[in-house]
């Protein structure tokens, strides 16, 4: 996923608008003329990074399709407090009614995008990548892992469907086999030969099998610094390598410093808090 649909996050605006709006906005129907015109900007009251400009753009264009969206900064862009993000000129009923759900998609997004840059780089001296999770907002997977991308991070899989991760859970169901790591691996390639292959492993030892049994990808799971080294040197440049579990800003520069190719992360979706911006109304555009 390089850029972002909004094919896949419509229903997502239309539920946020509904749920926000209801019936109407009956403070700005009952107070502020129709015919007013006036302008605003979305501005970032801390240092972030952006993303989501194009779902803010929907959601005013949802509700006016003559809105103005003007001086707009670029997803990805790092910006100081006091930037402006984003300009509105139109019906003041519309900047007002839109502001909220507006805010809530900019705010959520370029908090994701701004903790994933903070991990990207803590890296920056390394060559490995950092990726996302599953671990995502329940119907906003395709906006979080965007929001990643913004950041500098790279996407994981996105489902259960485009990658084969075979997880301690998995071996367990396949106890009775001799080696369920190699008979798991096995069937995957049996199934979907054209789809990669990731392995989780828990231990030195789990990782050199699964090495041995051809796994694409191999996860290294809550292993400490010196068993990802000695890992790698068991895995032997056979498979890639990624790093995951208890990976914190404190922590990364010293795992990406073993050598694994990518570090997983999950917080930058469960744990990325919201960014503060807000709007403001600017005054009379003249209309």
């Amino acid at each position: 996923m390089n850029a972002l649909s909004l094919d896949a996050c419509s229903s997502l605006i239309d539920l946020a608008l509904e749920e926000d709006l209801g019936e109407g906005d009956v403070t700005s129907l009952s107070v502020i003329p129709d015919s007013l015109e006036w302008s605003a900007r979305m501005v970032a009251r801390e240092e972030l990074t952006v993303a989501g400009i194009p779902v803010v753009t929907e959601v005013f264009r949802r509700l006016d399709g003559n809105i103005q969206i003007i001086d707009s900064v670029e997803d990805g862009d790092r910006v100081t407090a006091g930037a402006t993000i984003l300009g509105l000129r139109g019906k003041a009923r519309t900047i007002l009614s839109g502001e909220r759900v507006a805010l809530n998609f900019a705010q959520r997004l370029s908090g994701v995008a701004t903790l994933t840059r903070r991990y990207v780089d803590a890296v920056a001296d390394y060559p490995c990548e950092i990726l996302d999770t599953r671990k995502t907002t329940p119907g906003w997977r395709q906006l979080e892992k965007y929001a990643v991308l913004c950041g500098g991070g790279t996407n994981h899989r996105v489902g259960l469907f485009d990658m084969v991760m075979i997880k301690d859970n998995h071996l367990a169901v396949l106890s009775e086999s001799p080696n369920p790591i190699e008979a798991a691996v096995a069937k995957a390639r049996a199934a979907y030969p054209s789809i990669k292959v990731e392995v989780e492993a828990d231990t030195v030892e789990q990782a050199a099998v699964a090495a041995e049994a051809g796994a694409d990808v191999i996860l290294l799971d809550n292993m400490s610094v010196s068993d990802l080294r000695e890992s790698l040197e068991r895995i032997d440049g056979r498979s890639k390598t990624e790093a995951s579990g208890g990976i914190t800003l404190d922590r990364i520069p010293a795992v990406a410093e073993t050598g694994v190719d990518y570090i997983s992360v999950g917080a930058l979706t469960h744990s990325a808090a919201s960014v503060d911006i807000a709007l403001d109304i600017e005054g009379d555009s003249g209309g």
